[in-house]
């Protein structure tokens, strides 16, 4: 297993990095610098899951909240919504720590962790903030983890998580998936919808809670993410848990997806760049 060849720390952070907060007894959700990790499961227990890894050269932090929320049970399982640099950061570290962790993701994203294919370089030129100007700095080089990897299954289910289905968001990335549990109408959305502005420094650094189309710098296809930011809106989210910012409920994220959905090509697709 290797990390990417352009693995390294990133110095970005925001106002809510190392802190976490509990959704339900059984999801908390902790930001790491500037990108949401979620565990799945209930404090002290066996049988949990750990949805992302976080920024590059955190693992020690990672191994920490874990260690402080279930004791010495490592995961039963790590799901990836995606192999970006700031979702896989710290995978084969934690998978060094714990042994016998599998770990899942849609087939579309195999040839970036596993070594085959590199993503796109970030898009400097797109219209944005000072973030996607900084762009540049972040690691887009495949990491090979095949050996530990498996698909996720194709009907829906998450392995180990049998009132969690998932859901193919494209766009973004080719095989990036979101979360849905239809009991609480819980939704994990990775970088399909976020809560932040992520390419506006101001706030990021200061985490303004705003529904928001995926990070302008790293989305490749965007009629696929217009599709996806619709399908996730269909869901009817209670509890919105993003890639990025803060978790949202109530009116204001019934509003702010409804908006989003209706006016994405106004205020989610970038009026240039490399893949508008």
């Amino acid at each position: 297993m290797k990390q990417s060849k352009d693995h390294k720390f990133i110095p970005i952070t925001s106002s809510n990095s190392n802190s976490g907060r509990e959704i339900t007894e059984d999801v908390f959700y902790y930001t790491n610098q500037i990108v949401n990790i979620v565990m799945i499961g209930q404090a002290g227990k066996e049988g949990w899951v750990l949805v992302d890894t976080g920024m590059p050269k955190c693992a020690e932090e990672v191994l920490g909240i874990a260690n402080a929320r279930f004791g010495a049970n490592p995961p039963a399982a790590i799901l990836l919504t995606h192999g970006h640099f700031d979702h896989v950061g710290n995978i084969v570290s934690l998978l060094e720590a714990w042994a016998n962790t599998p770990v899942f993701a849609h087939s579309l994203e195999f040839p970036y962790l596993t070594g085959i294919k590199d993503y796109p370089e970030p898009d400097t030129s797109v219209e944005g903030g000072m973030l996607a100007k900084l762009s540049v700095l972040y690691p887009h080089q495949a990491i090979d983890i095949g050996e530990r990897l498996s698909p996720l299954p194709e009907q829906g289910e998450v392995p180990f998580l049998s009132d969690w289905r998932w859901i193919h968001t494209p766009g973004h990335s080719p095989g990036q998936v979101a979360l849905f549990r239809e009991r609480d109408r819980m939704l994990l959305s990775a970088d399909a919808v976020i809560t932040v502005r992520q390419d506006a420094l101001y706030k990021v650094l200061v985490q303004k809670k705003e529904v928001n189309g995926p990070p302008r710098y790293l989305t490749t296809d965007w009629k696929a993410a217009w599709d996806s930011a619709a399908k996730l809106q269909q869901l009817k989210p209670r509890v919105l848990i993003a890639g990025h910012g803060e978790a949202m409920e109530g009116d204001a994220l019934d509003v702010g997806l409804s908006n989003l959905v209706a006016d994405f090509d106004k205020v989610a697709i970038p009026q240039y760049g490399r893949f508008v």
